[in-house]
């Protein structure tokens, strides 16, 4: 076996699991982000294919809450369970009223967009999470969720951001360790230096992305709340329980699926005067989102949805016999951990800002995109011009060349990460099981040369 110092050894390994990381997972990354850059990407043109049921009439005494559900309840038939209703608070805009449909999926809601001034019905369409996009973005967002595959195409995403950071920071450590002396001009230096230069611009990006997107993952994310209830980094989450103990809240609950709630009796004149008492209670946002009891042990929500800056997401429970405000969370009362939680959330879906926040994710988008096609690039430009097989391009002799205590830190360093990210403890096993076979393959090449 071929010996070499520690740092080449190091060296050695780094740049192979570099090399695995982009040929095997760049595909999945590049194609998150240019999902996800679409998502941001948006809004704007969203709004305009759906100005009919988003904009009504600017002028004029609103009608009241009661009579604009009254509309929406004729439209469904009276047949769906009312989830909520968003009322339009400001000129110009529609009411949506919500409808649980078990015709559609998980955290899909009917909504009924009713112009608050006429009753005039200007909209039919399902909507989809807290956020409340509507089909063009629902579409984007399950491709970038799970490449419209369902629940097995989830673990896309999350085998893309579980590997992400490992390959923003080894890249960043390959490049510091084997930095030219001086600049070099050739195919192969300029591709690098531009790949490199991606790197160290997106560097803050990938890893607060690789980060915020593990927490919505179906197997990290657990693990993720786990240690965040360890060490009450939750977010308090309104009792809406007449009487019982405030619960704890999860801030990815849009792409959770919803529980299907009892058939409940809805008094639809309570709606006007629970928003008035959430407007005396303080609830000042533009962007308010009213709940009926799911059932007799519970009262009214009222929650502002306003994630632009500066937040508002507090909340209200109102005591439908009483109509007082039986509890609420303010975001000003919130954990350190749990602001950074939601700003990091918003964030990443493009929203925390508004315009700055879109054009920045945009920017990270599209150069993410850009790296990764360069990373090809290079590759292909470096690549042997005759194939051939050797056992020192394996991660397996790349480890054999470390020294025994380098060989168990790396081995205790995978079943850590491993046992903390499922998919890329998964995908390592597998890339290690393909390399394997490659260093015997190659070992016996080499061994049957060596004889003849």
């Amino acid at each position: 076996m071929t010996t070499c110092t520690p740092r080449a050894a190091w060296i050695t390994l780094l740049r192979r699991l570099h090399f695995y990381i982009g040929l095997f997972v760049g595909p999945f990354i590049f194609a998150a982000a240019l999902t996800g850059t679409l998502y941001v990407a948006t809004p704007q043109l969203e709004e305009a294919i759906y100005a009919q049921a988003l904009n009504g009439t600017m002028q004029g005494e609103p009608q009241s809450l009661a009579a604009q559900v009254a509309i929406a309840q004729q439209v469904t038939g009276g047949h769906l369970r009312l989830h909520a209703v968003r009322p339009g608070l400001e000129p110009g805009d529609t009411t949506r009223v919500m409808f649980a449909d078990p015709a559609l999926a998980a955290s899909e809601h009917r909504a009924i967009f009713i112009d608050p001034v006429t009753l005039a019905i200007k909209g039919d369409m399902p909507v989809y999470g807290t956020s409340g996009i509507l089909p063009l973005r629902q579409w984007i967002d399950y491709a970038h969720r799970s490449l419209l595959l369902g629940e097995v195409g989830r673990i896309y995403s999350e085998l893309a951001a579980s590997w992400m950071w490992v390959a923003a920071l080894g890249g960043i450590a390959l490049w510091w360790f084997t930095r030219p002396r001086r600049r070099l001009n050739n195919p192969v230096q300029n591709h690098r230096r531009l790949h490199v230069t991606l790197g160290w611009l997106l560097l803050a990006g990938m890893l607060l992305f690789s980060a915020t997107g593990l927490t919505w993952s179906q197997w990290a994310g657990g693990n993720v709340d786990k240690m965040r209830a360890a060490f009450g980094w939750l977010t308090p989450q309104l009792n809406a329980q007449l009487h019982g103990p405030r619960q704890l809240h999860d801030e990815h609950a849009d792409h959770h699926g919803g529980m299907v709630m009892p058939e409940t009796r809805v008094d639809i004149r309570q709606f006007d005067a629970v928003l008035q008492t959430a407007q005396q209670a303080g609830l000042n946002a533009l962007r308010l989102e009213i709940r009926p009891p799911k059932d007799a042990q519970h009262g009214w929500t009222v929650t502002e949805i306003d994630r632009r800056w500066p937040t508002q997401v507090d909340a209200i429970a109102v005591d439908p016999a009483t109509r007082q405000v039986t509890d609420r969370t303010r975001f000003a009362d919130f954990p350190l951990m749990a602001k950074l939680t939601r700003w990091g959330v918003d964030f990443h879906m493009g929203i925390l800002l508004g315009l700055p926040n879109q054009l920045l994710l945009i920017g990270f988008g599209a150069g993410l995109c850009l790296m990764i096609v360069i990373g090809y690039r290079l590759w292909w430009i470096r690549r042997p011009a005759s194939p051939s097989v050797s056992p020192a391009q394996t991660l397996v002799h790349c480890w054999l060349m470390l020294s025994v205590r380098g060989r168990v830190s790396v081995v205790l360093l995978a079943i850590a990460l491993g046992l903390a990210m499922p998919v890329l403890g998964g995908s390592l096993l597998l890339f290690m099981l393909i390399d394997w076979l490659r260093w015997v393959h190659a070992s016996r090449t080499v061994f049957t040369q060596s004889v003849d």
